[in-house]
């Protein structure tokens, strides 16, 4: 169970890693800027879950196996030939962003709430369900931020929404269906909202003038 866990926090690590790298390549940053804006989409909606947890350091910050591996993703997008591949092709380039933010929205949503049930001495539906949105969102939040964009959460399709609807799901799902069958079924509903909202250009009613 360990190990799957660790395999699928590795994907996750490795796809958020991808989205901010490739965020940063859209703003002509170079391979420090790259790379910070990859770790931190890869590392910090987890480091925000352990703070809030307590549990302290982070655990990014005791096991350097993530942000390694989100470095190694993020200069791996730098270069040359893959760097100019995507950045010539708005397709691809918007094909990558909506994988790898689902992929990574749906796994860390769900490892946030397995971490919340081991670190929490009280698991309240509501407090998995905040700090699995909490761990899903948070990376991207941050990335936005760092890249000077107002944050996808708040514009692109359904987003947060998602997150918020696999959490819940998982949460609800933990003690009926087991561990692991709760972790795989919210993150598949994340990653399918996500895809569907895309696809069928799901938004959010918005503010307008």
């Amino acid at each position: 169970m360990e190990t799957l866990i660790l395999i699928l926090e590795l994907i996750g690590t490795m796809a958020f890693a991808g989205s901010g790298a490739i965020v940063g390549l859209r703003k002509n940053m170079d391979i420090f800027g790259v790379c910070i804006l990859g770790l931190t989409t890869a590392v910090g909606g987890g480091v925000i879950r352990d703070i809030i947890l307590g549990n302290t350091p982070p655990a990014t910050f005791q096991n350097p196996i993530y942000a390694g591996v989100a470095l190694f993703s993020s200069l791996l997008l730098f270069l040359p030939q893959l760097r100019r591949f995507l950045m010539q092709n708005q397709r691809l380039y918007d094909l990558l962003m909506l994988v790898m933010d689902a992929l990574g929205l749906g796994i860390f949503t769900v490892v946030g709430i397995r971490i919340a049930y081991h670190y929490s001495a009280r698991s309240t539906l509501y407090l998995l369900v905040f700090v699995g949105v909490v761990t899903g969102v948070g990376g991207g939040l941050l990335r936005d931020m760092m890249a000077g964009d107002t944050p996808y959460i708040f514009v692109k399709h359904v987003y947060a929404s998602a997150s918020l609807a696999g959490a819940l799901i998982c949460a609800l799902l933990w003690h009926p269906a087991g561990e692991l069958s709760a972790m795989l079924i919210g993150m598949v509903v994340v990653i399918a909202i996500r895809f569907l909202s895309a696809y069928f250009r799901w938004n959010l009613p918005r503010a307008r003038e």
